[in-house]
């Protein structure tokens, strides 16, 4: 889904995945790459044609946002890396997200466990 978009197209719907609604002069300024408005605008016209972005007129004009949920796109990116990058091992996958934690709290910690029981428990059905 989103691995299929140029890297500028990209850049631009992971910006407004992370601030959730944007101007044209928001992403400019957000951009680590100095753009036109004009540039700008043309990508997400292009996007919204995909069906990656969606316009609202605001008070400060036309504002973008992502077009489908964050969630439905979170499963979506992370299932693609997870077959990538640790050969479609969840284990794998877990276990790299850990080393990368650091030290978890202890409500962390718990929450992993809740995960791991539903994870069996349903393993079981």
């Amino acid at each position: 889904m989103l691995d299929s978009l140029p890297p500028r197209e990209r850049q631009i719907v992971d910006l407004l995945y992370a601030k959730g609604e944007a101007t044209v002069g928001a992403i400019q300024a957000a951009l680590p790459v100095a753009l036109s408005e004009q540039a700008i605008r043309a990508m997400l016209s292009r996007l919204e044609k995909k069906g990656f972005v969606r316009r609202r007129a605001s008070e400060e004009g036309l504002a973008f946002s992502p077009a489908k949920a964050k969630a439905e796109v979170k499963d979506s990116v992370l299932k693609r890396i997870v077959n990538v990058f640790f050969d479609g091992s969840a284990l794998g996958a877990g276990s790299a997200l850990l080393g990368m934690a650091g030290r978890l709290s202890e409500e962390e910690l718990e929450e992993l466990e809740r995960v791991i029981a539903k994870a069996r428990k349903e393993r079981r059905k």
